[in-house]
């Protein structure tokens, strides 16, 4: 009897729909084609909910019955949220915020690899120098705490959002990234903070030091993020996974998409290992794009292939990959940006890879 899969789906703002359409066709051809079974359920949740359930007067974002029954799942694909019809961050925060810092989920996972040297921005730059795997540490940091406000808008206003770290939080997210350097050739781990002028982060330097004693296997490295940044420009084969903390995870893992090719193709996991893990591309709604069918879904199917590996489905999740590597690799690909392939096209060529 094949295995089944419960998955909630949160197609959401902008383009989010369109990108998940097609992330589900290659879901759904994987699922025939590799002997296992996928249970569905969409949630509604995002701006267009929250207006016609009344918006600012009360709109629902994320009631608390749907967020336990969505934890019940395996797993949650994501496509987009953001939308400028809702006040800055408000959705962002009630949904993926939520779901992230709530949810438990305190590994945001973003492979950064190069499929194809044509589109890297970097000069002579190949595959085989884009290839690493950022750990980001997903529920502490400055994201999670909220603002405060002094005089608002007066003459004296201070505005503060603290950034704490715990020890517990910074420890599983290194020991994570130690097991995970384990699992590639070069064993290499790079620590990215910025302990000597954010000095609470000294916490990272030091629990990264300690835990480093139980891999000895596992070349260690470190990085100030700004240093970091120049290096992912100027020498990306340096890295092979990285661990660092929330924001700067955030900044850093942006630029290494646009060195592997652009938003269209970058992919996310937010994970708790073992349990209801989110995936989802790492683009923005564009939500002037909406509903034209020209946004690049490969980030959603890459998204796809990543939840895959998680939900024990290597096989399927490695033809997944593979698909889009050969495609990309291929002539069949004109450009990666929206619009020089259709939304629809992008997933036929996908499903054409994987035999359908």
């Amino acid at each position: 009897m094949s295995k089944t899969h419960k998955i909630a789906v949160l197609a959401g703002d902008g383009i989010g729909p369109e990108v998940v359409r097609e992330g589900l066709r290659v879901l759904h051809a994987a699922s025939e084609k590799y002997g296992f079974s996928c249970a569905l359920t969409d949630l509604p949740y995002g701006t267009d909910h929250w207006l016609a359930t009344g918006g600012e007067d009360g709109g629902e974002i994320f009631p608390d019955e749907a967020f336990v029954r969505t934890q019940e799942h395996d797993a949650l694909l994501l496509g987009a949220i953001g939308d400028p019809r809702a006040p800055i961050g408000l959705i962002e925060r009630g949904v993926i915020g939520k779901l992230r810092w709530e949810g438990g989920l305190y590994i945001n996972l973003r492979p950064i690899q190069l499929y194809d040297e044509r589109w890297c921005p970097l000069k002579d730059k190949k595959p085989a120098d884009v290839d690493m795997v950022i750990v980001r540490e997903n529920t502490e940091d400055a994201y999670v705490f909220p603002p405060v406000f002094e005089d608002k808008g007066g003459p004296n206003e201070v505005a503060s959002q603290p950034m704490k770290y715990t020890r517990a939080g910074t420890e599983r997210v290194i020991r994570y990234a130690f097991e995970l350097a384990m699992t590639r050739p070069r064993r290499q781990l790079t620590l990215i903070d910025k302990a000597n002028a954010v000095r609470a982060q000294d916490i990272y330097t030091r629990v990264f030091e300690e835990v480093s004693k139980d891999y000895p296997d596992v070349k260690t490295d470190h990085a100030y993020i700004d240093a970091a940044c120049m290096w992912m420009v100027k020498n990306p084969e340096w890295f092979d996974v990285a661990v660092t903390t929330n924001l700067f995870g955030d900044i850093i893992t942006d630029l290494g998409a646009m060195v592997q090719g652009g938003m269209g193709v970058a992919a996310s996991g937010n994970i708790n290992p073992g349990h209801f893990s989110l995936f989802e591309p790492i683009h923005g709604s564009m939500p002037k794009a909406t509903g034209k069918n020209t946004a690049n879904p490969v980030a959603t199917i890459n998204a796809v292939a990543m939840m895959l590996e998680h939900l024990g489905e290597r096989e399927a999740s490695i033809a997944v990959e593979t698909a889009v590597r050969e495609l990309l690799c291929s002539d069949q690909i004109e450009g990666l940006k929206a619009g020089v392939h259709s939304t629809t096209e992008w997933g036929d060529m996908v499903l054409d890879r994987l035999g359908f």
